[in-house]
């Protein structure tokens, strides 16, 4: 009986998810793994290395390989390639939409061995712009150098990767890819164990080209079982498909250049604090802690919608359920985790970073950042789905030109209050916050405006009651672990930590949960059904009135 119950949650899990709900909670339990796996290796550096300034300039070191990546394939699989992939699927023309995928892979491998081998040559003069502040010293420097061309052959992998991911997730299939990406963690995880002795610091970037072997490897498999058949054409330029994917992307392609700028940018100006390399890690640090959320909510659910809203473009009422639905359940789950990181920052950074070499001071500060960037935590979950409501509506520039304007912001803020008003590394956190919260209003405007507005009641009332139960919420976490911290536990012991943070998270959370089905927002049934129910979570999924069937648009 257990051997056949767990057979047939297997085959669930492998099974195409044609529910956006359900797929987000396949992305959201993959997700959860892999952070969890993201988060046991930053921890596992940390007891290695400490918050030192050698693990900062391995941060650095990664800096620009990413760059390359979000640049060459990133951006066409975020912006152009599903949209344009699902369209071939939704006509039958399977071959062409294999053909397109292969020139897509074959193009973007090219352009970024192009690029890598730029960076890899002229690494030293690259570099340069990080040590503005001349923080670093030439072995610093060197040490960057030497850990940035390992990691661009790790992201060369991963690249491949990545593409594999999309594909799949066109099919609805969401479960393989997410899998693989948390493998991807554990493969850095098992090179950073396995090498530290013998090659220090180098062991990360090992442990990188390990991980993405493992993510290539793992969705190979069920790539072949969707028919995947690898077929480029080399006369790209009369690719129909292909140009289509490009005329998507070429917005998207700059809007990540220029949120990568900003990237550089903000690094740049950290190097001329004090200890750039240690300043900068506990900055991404926390900004870890932070994405964690954002990527288990708002990209896992605006991720699954994203193929229904591709199929909906065409039908603005059934598109505007859609969003609504999804912007309501991204909200109504990050603000709780919002304030339950603005409160527990201190205990969460000591729980998830507290190696032996993690002192004080840094566990100290990497809170304050955390406090700053939990205030902007709902406006990243949400930008992350209007982006995609944008692309399924084949329109990339909109987000470009605001996300220019935020990066903007966002320097220019950066370099006033850290070169102009000598500020510390905190100031960088609320400008962090300040551009996401501006961008979001924008975003929020503009998708209004071209799609004939939402209904009122569900696009105001709804979320006014949510922000309002966040605010009880975080008083009623505020109270307890002050009560229970100066009372009861002594949380010098990890032990103690643990049920301190746990039962003030639980007290908060539950009241929570309280005040939202008191208020009767929608979205706390749905969950309360979901999670009542938990052994039989898809056919509640499928029956759900928040859920949005594909095949409605389909038939």
């Amino acid at each position: 009986m257990v051997q056949n119950f767990l057979k047939k949650s297997f085959n669930m899990l492998l099974a195409r998810q044609t529910n956006i709900l359900s797929a987000a909670f396949i992305i959201m339990a993959t997700v959860i793994l892999s952070q969890i796996l993201g988060l046991l290796r930053t921890r596992l550096l940390f007891s290695i290395f400490g918050p030192s300034n050698t693990l900062g300039i391995y941060n650095y070191a990664s800096i620009l390989p990413d760059t390359i990546f979000q640049l060459t394939i990133a951006a066409a699989l975020a912006s152009a390639f599903i949209p344009v992939f699902s369209e071939y699927l939704s006509k039958g023309e399977e071959d062409k939409a294999h053909k397109m995928a292969s020139t897509l892979l074959v193009t973007g491998i090219v352009v970024f061995i192009v690029f890598s081998l730029v960076l890899v040559v002229f690494a030293p003069q690259i570099l340069s712009i990080f040590n503005g502040g001349g923080n670093f010293s030439k072995s610093d420097m060197n040490l960057m150098v030497n850990l940035m061309r390992v990691i661009v052959v790790g992201q060369l992998i991963y690249l491949i990767g990545s593409f594999f991911s999309a594909m799949l997730q066109s099919y609805n299939h969401f479960f393989i890819p997410g899998i693989a990406a948390a493998f991807y963690n554990l493969g850095i995880i098992i090179g950073i164990l396995f090498f530290h002795q013998y090659f220090g610091i180098y062991a990360a970037p090992l442990g990188i080209i390990l991980g993405s072997i493992i993510f290539v490897a793992l969705q190979l498999p069920l790539a072949k079982k969707v028919g995947f058949s690898f077929v480029p054409s080399y006369s790209f330029l009369k690719s129909k498909g292909l140009n289509k994917v490009f005329m998507l992307m070429w917005p998207r392609t700059i809007q990540v250049g220029v949120q990568q700028i900003g990237t550089i940018v903000i690094a740049a100006i950290i190097a001329f604090m004090a200890q750039p390399g240690r300043t900068n890690l506990l900055f991404n640090s926390a900004q870890t802690l932070m994405f964690a959320s954002v990527s288990l909510i708002g990209l896992s659910i605006a991720q699954a919608a994203f193929p229904t809203l591709s199929r909906e473009k065409n039908n603005l009422d059934n598109f505007k359920i859609t969003f609504i639905t999804s912007f309501n359940q991204i909200l109504y789950l990050i603000l709780p985790v919002s304030a339950v990181m603005l409160v527990l920052r201190i205990p969460i950074v000591r729980l998830i970073y507290g190696a032996e070499k993690f002192d004080w001071s840094a566990t100290v500060l990497t809170g304050h950042i955390l406090a700053f960037l939990s205030l902007s935590i709902f406006a990243q979950a949400l930008i992350a789905l209007f982006y995609r409501a944008f692309y399924a509506l084949h329109n990339s520039f909109i987000p470009l030109i605001v996300s220019a304007f935020s990066t903007a912001f966002l320097i220019v803020l950066g370099y006033y209050f850290v070169l102009v008003q000598n500020m510390d590394i905190q100031s960088i956190a609320f400008a962090f916050t300040l551009s996401n919260i501006f961008q979001l209003i924008v975003l929020l405007i503009l998708l209004y405006r071209k799609i004939g507005g939402f209904p009122k009641s569900l696009m105001l009332l709804t979320p006014l009651k949510i922000f309002t139960a966040t605010f009880f919420t975080g008083i009623s976490l505020y109270i307890p672990i002050k009560l229970l911290d100066q009372l009861v536990f002594d949380t010098t012991r990890t032990i103690n930590l643990i049920f301190l943070t746990g039962i003030s998270s639980l007290i908060g959370l539950s009241f929570y949960l309280f005040l939202t089905w008191l208020f009767n927002v929608k979205e706390a049934s749905t969950f309360l059904l979901v999670f009542k129910k938990i052994g039989n979570w898809r056919e509640i999924l499928g029956r759900s009135d928040e859920a949005i069937e594909i095949t409605r648009t389909l038939n």
